[in-house]
């Protein structure tokens, strides 16, 4: 939950910098910083709190500067405090650092660098990698990184600049999201293309273990083995109107409301009515090869896991395929066994969520058939994978996900339905489930154009303490959901349970105060 944009070009950094954290204020932070190169040195400001603080701080400020990084941080050593805010220095202010991910082996660098005379200023890990590479650095800033990151152990995704290379920024990534976006007479670093958006859709992602060398005329990139590696450009599909809130007071209610689009996005070209099946080519599997499955893991974090339980219950029903459902932050610490006819799906809306990526290279280690379902093209997920389904959500700005969660489950059924085709699921019952998926949109619009009711049902309900939500089948993830978003957005404690799970323990802590949501379509239960 942290942000990084840098530039460097022919106009001044500061304002471009600010805006770029302004956009990356939804991913949540709790300080902020600049470091910007003019004449003098470096200039560093940096605060805890809001990105309105720190341009508050920088106004009546002049700035000549066209190079310079940013960092909006979510605390995970040390407090939120200014000190440690990013950017960091290096002992001779020459050197400043912006950090995403988390170092592992800080203390016993931190060890090292202070017995060889290093002084630190803050409790944070990444102040470690800006005395790490001071350590290293001759004069090449690039080659300082290099050594730098070949000591440390974690996930990154960096920005770095130098006193005396004011017309560079050095970008490294592992396991932390970074891309360039390449302009005209300039060029940016951010940990999300929404941050760069405003000056350039050309972008570039770096893959692990790369180095990137950024001016204003252009970048080069290696491996941190010194291999020399060819950009490839790729070009962003949206557009600055979407990741703007459309005349909605925030951004997920944009997004709630946006469903009915979205959803139609995930079905689009992708039903097949006279055969009763979807096509999804983007699998990149063979009819013998989807035949062949044996066995489905789902795995994902968050919202995305609850899509998957829904998935669970989908593909086993259409296709009578046994499936599992993992977070993928236990997936990547056990021994998951993988056979022949395994296949794993990652699921993700970013395409980046560090634990599933990790799951997903667990996965492929393990030899198994591994695809994708997220919503980024051009994603870790989307690039890494065998195959995978895009869900087609477009940019998702709020921080509790709604639009790609139902986009994530109708790109589940939409597979539950390829894959039961081939199986037992017959031509009529294929052909009604896509009867089906094509009315949800318009019973989406109806419901969110009646919404009065849910206004009145919050004005009695929020300032109630705790809430219980139940479902039973494909409902108890539902309920699952309901209480996750409760506890997200209102702060409000909730948990959600099997319906018939109640009587084994919660029904102790409900009384009169305790509003229970009951998730009760009219099905089978």
């Amino acid at each position: 939950m942290c942000g990084i944009v840098g530039y460097v070009g022919d106009k001044p950094a500061v304002p471009i910098l600010l805006e770029g954290l302004k956009r990356l204020e939804y991913r949540g932070y709790d300080s902020a910083g600049i470091a910007v190169l003019e004449d003098q040195g470096i200039i560093l400001e940096k605060c805890a709190g809001k990105v309105s603080a720190l341009e508050n701080i920088l106004k009546g400020k002049s700035f000549q500067s066209t190079n310079g990084i940013a960092h909006t941080r979510w605390a995970t050593h040390g407090e939120p405090t200014d000190i440690n805010a990013h950017p960091h220095l290096d002992c001779k202010k020459k050197i400043a650092v912006v950090h995403n991910g988390i170092i592992e082996n800080y203390r016993s660098l931190r060890e090292v660098l202070s017995n060889k005379g290093h002084i630190f200023t803050s409790d944070t890990d990444t102040e470690v990698l800006a005395h790490l590479i001071e350590e290293y650095y001759e004069g090449d800033l690039v080659e300082a990184v290099r050594t730098a990151l070949s000591q440390v152990e974690g996930t990154y995704g960096i920005a770095v600049v130098c006193k005396d290379n004011p017309e560079e920024i050095v970008a490294a990534r592992h396991g932390s999201p970074l891309v360039i976006g390449r302009g005209q007479g300039e060029n940016l670093v951010a940990s999300d293309c929404s941050a760069i958006i405003r000056h350039t859709n050309q972008v570039v992602y770096l893959e692990d273990h790369e180095i990137a060398s950024v001016t204003r005329e252009g970048f080069s990139i290696s491996t941190i083995d010194k291999a020399e590696v060819t950009p490839h450009v790729q070009e962003i599909s949206w557009t600055l109107d979407q990741i703007e809130k459309g005349g909605f007071p925030h951004f997920m209610l944009k997004e709630i409301h946006e469903q009915p689009l979205t959803l139609q996005n995930a079905m689009r070209g992708r039903l097949n009515y006279d055969e009763g099946i979807s096509r999804l080519n983007g699998l990149n599997l063979q009819y013998e090869e989807l035949h062949h499955i044996n066995r489905v893991i789902l795995t994902a974090c968050g919202t995305s896991w609850h899509a998957a339980l829904i998935g669970e219950y989908l593909i086993e029903d259409f296709a009578s395929i046994p499936v599992e459902v993992e977070y993928a932050s236990e997936f990547r610490y056990r021994s998951p066994i993988i056979q022949d006819g395994t296949v794993v799906f990652v699921i993700s809306q970013s395409g980046e969520t560090a634990d599933t990526l990790a799951a997903m290279k667990e996965a492929i280690r393990k030899g198994a058939t591994v695809l994708g379902i997220c919503n980024v093209v051009g994603s870790t997920i989307a690039r890494e994978t065998d195959g995978g389904v895009y869900i087609h959500a477009g940019p998702e700005i709020g921080v509790a996900s709604t639009k790609a969660f139902t986009s994530q489950i109708m790109v589940l059924t939409l597979i539950s339905l390829l894959l039961g085709r081939m199986r037992t699921l017959s031509l009529e019952k294929g052909r009604g489930v896509i009867d089906a998926l094509k009315k949800i949109p318009e019973q989406v619009e109806s419901l969110l154009k009646n919404d009065s009711y849910i206004k009145e049902i919050a004005r009695e309900y929020y300032k109630k303490n705790n809430f219980l939500y139940l479902g039973r089948g494909i409902n108890y993830p539902v309920a699952l959901e309901g209480a996750l978003k409760l506890k997200e957005i209102s702060y409000i404690h909730a948990e959600g349970y099997p319906a018939a799970e109640m009587k084994h323990g919660p029904i102790a802590l409900i009384d009169e105060n305790m509003p229970v949501v009951v998730i009760a379509i009219k099905d089978n239960v």
